[in-house]
This record gives C-alpha cells, structure tokens and sequence, in this order.
C-alpha cells in the first residue's frame, strides 16, 4: 500500500461494464513516484492526499464484485506525522 496525491481524472467514453459508475482517477505515489490510474472506492478528489493499494489486493475494496483493476484508492488521508527516531 502507498501513499498518493489525486492529480488528474481519467474519462472514458466505453469501459469494461464492472467499472460502471466508478470513478477513475490519476495517482501519483508520494514523494516523486510514477502516475497511475486508480479506481476510486472512497470519493477521494483532486488534490487530496490518498492510501492506495495495488496488485490482487486492489479489487478487494469492491467486495462480492470482480472489478478489474491493478489500483484502488482506499482511504482518504487526514495528515502525515513523521516520528524522528
């Protein structure tokens, strides 16, 4: 699992129909990772802060539902607080 920032939206014309009314959105992994597009399960927006999983563990979110997707956003994140060890 990764931490991200929701800078884009993806817009599709035809999509798979387990995509029906599910948001898809760009991701970058936090600090200075790749660009990725994630399915949205928790109504992140543009510049907010998000937990996101990748790989099997992805359609998870969607329980009882065989979503296709390689990225889900999971969790919307309050703050970061670093600890100093």
């Amino acid at each position: 699992m990764y931490l991200g920032k929701v800078v884009g939206r993806v817009v599709c014309t035809i999509k798979d129909d387990a995509l029906h009314a599910k948001t898809l959105l760009l991701v970058r992994r936090l600090p200075n990772g790749p660009v990725v597009v994630a399915v949205d399960s928790v109504g992140a927006g543009a510049g907010e802060t998000v937990y996101f999983c990748r790989g099997k563990e992805a359609s998870f979110a969607f329980k009882g539902e065989e979503v296709p997707t390689e990225a889900t956003v999971v969790g919307i994140v309050d703050s970061v607080e670093s600890v100093q060890i």
